[in-house]
C-alpha cells in the first residue's frame, strides 16, 4: 500500500488525526481575513466587466503581421478605451480579433477606419460588430436567479436529508466560496465574461459535494450519541473530517489539475486569454470549496450542535468521565481506534474474528446411532 493510502486508512480508523474542530477559531479568523480582503478588493478595484456586460465593438482584421501589442496600442489610441486583442492563427497568416468596450456606432466607425490605416489594409476588410450591454445584463440576471434558486433548494434538501444546522453551515460555506472567487477576480483584474459566470455556478456543485461527504459521515457516526460517554459531538465531527480527509484531497487535486492546465498553460503560456475567464473561477472556487468543507462547514456544525442542552449535558458527562479516568491513573484521552459509540461492558465476551477452528464440530455425530434399522 502506498504511503498516502496507508495514511488514509489510519485516518479512517482514527489512529492518527488533526484537531480541525479544536482549532476552529484559527480557521474562522483566517477565513474572515481572506473574505475581508476579497470584499475590499471588490469595493476598491471593482470587476473588469467584459464587452458582453458593458457593450462595445468587436473588430476582425484580415491576415497581418502586426503583433498583438502593436494592434492593442493602435486600438486604444483610436478609441480612447482599453482594448483586448487576440491572435488567431500563426505567422503572417494570422488574423486579429480586437475588442473595445464602451463605444457606440459612430466611435466604432472611426476606430475601424483608423485601424485599417495603421494596419495597412482596406477599411472594408476590417469588419466590425456592435455588442449591446442588454445581452450581458440578461445573462447576469438569469445567473443571479439561478444562483438564488440553487441556494434555496440546497438549504431545503440539506435540512430534510440531514438537519437545519448542516444546511446553514453549507450555505455559509457556499457564500464564503463565492465571495472569495469574486474578490480574486477583482484583485487580479481578469475580465468577467459569460464564461466566468458559468464557472462560478459550476464550482457550487464541487463545493457542496465535499461538504455533503463529511456531513454524511458525521450523521452516521452520531447516531445514538447521547447513549455513550466516550465522545463529544466535536470529537466525532473531528473524526468525520479526518476519515474523509484523503478522499477530499484526492478529488480536489484531480479536479484542479486539468483546470490548472487551462489556466497556466492554455491562458498563460499559449496566450489563449479566453480560457482565463472560466479557468480562474474554477481554480479558485475548487480550492476554496475544499477549504470550506474541511475548515468551515463541519466546525460550524459542531459549534451550532453543541449549543443544544443535550449536547451540553453529554459534554459534561464525557469531560467528567475523562477527569475520573485521569485521577485513577488511566489515560484521559479518548481512544484513537474506531470504536463503537455505545459503552461496552467490561465483561463482554470478545468477538471471534476470522475462520473458526472447531474440529469437534466437524466430527459431530460420528459414532452415534443414526436411528435406522439395519
Amino acid at each position: 500500500m502506498s504511503k498516502l493510502g496507508n495514511l488514509g486508512a489510519r485516518l479512517h480508523r482514527g489512529e492518527v488525526g488533526y484537531d480541525f474542530v479544536g482549532n476552529r477559531k484559527l480557521w474562522y479568523g483566517l477565513s474572515i481575513l481572506i473574505t475581508i480582503t476579497a470584499i475590499v478588493g471588490l469595493a476598491v478595484r471593482g470587476l473588469n466587466m467584459g464587452i458582453e456586460f458593458q457593450g462595445g465593438a468587436v473588430f476582425n482584421t484580415p491576415k497581418t503581421s502586426v503583433s498583438v501589442s502593436q494592434a492593442q496600442e493602435y486600438a486604444e489610441e483610436a478609441s480612447g478605451h482599453d482594448a483586448i486583442v487576440q491572435k488567431l492563427g500563426d505567422g503572417d497568416e494570422a488574423t486579429l480579433r480586437i475588442q473595445v468596450a464602451g463605444i457606440d456606432t459612430q466611435q466604432a466607425n472611426k476606430v475601424s477606419a483608423e485601424l485599417a490605416e495603421k494596419l495597412g489594409v482596406e477599411e472594408s476588410d476590417v469588419t466590425g460588430e456592435l455588442v449591446g450591454p442588454s445581452w450581458g445584463e440578461q445573462i447576469a440576471n438569469k445567473a443571479w436567479q439561478g444562483l438564488g434558486i440553487f441556494l434555496v433548494l440546497v438549504v431545503i434538501y440539506l435540512a430534510i436529508a440531514f438537519e437545519w444546522r448542516m444546511a446553514l453551515a453549507a450555505f455559509v460555506a457556499l457564500i464564503h466560496d463565492i465571495t472569495i472567487t469574486v474578490g480574486i477576480y477583482a484583485l487580479v483584474g481578469f475580465e468577467v465574461t459569460p464564461g466566468t459566470v458559468i464557472g462560478l455556478l459550476t464550482i457550487l456543485g464541487y463545493s457542496l459535494y465535499d461538504t455533503v461527504v463529511v456531513f454524511d459521515s458525521l450523521k452516521e457516526q452520531t447516531k445514538d450519541i447521547t447513549k455513550q460517554t466516550r465522545w463529544t459531538y466535536s470529537d466525532i465531527a473531528n473524526r468525520s473530517i479526518n476519515s474523509t480527509l484523503v478522499r477530499s484531497v484526492n478529488t480536489t487535486v484531480v479536479a484542479l489539475l486539468p483546470v490548472a492546465g487551462l489556466l497556466f498553460i492554455g491562458g498563460g503560456f499559449l496566450g489563449a486569454g479566453m480560457l482565463n475567464d472560466i479557468s480562474l473561477s474554477l481554480f479558485v472556487g475548487l480550492a476554496a470549496g475544499a477549504y470550506s468543507s474541511i475548515f468551515i462547514a463541519t466546525p460550524l456544525v459542531a459549534d451550532l450542535k453543541e449549543r443544544e442542552p443535550q449536547m451540553k449535558a453529554l459534554k459534561k458527562r464525557v469531560l467528567a468521565k475523562r477527569a475520573q479516568s485521569a485521577a485513577q491513573g488511566e489515560s484521559p484521552d479518548a481512544p484513537a481506534g474506531d470504536e463503537p459509540l455505545d459503552d461496552e461492558s467490561e465483561d463482554a465476551t470478545p468477538a471471534v474474528v476470522g475462520p473458526r477452528n472447531q474440529p469437534a464440530a466437524r466430527n459431530r455425530g460420528r459414532g452415534r446411532p443414526s436411528g435406522k434399522r439395519r
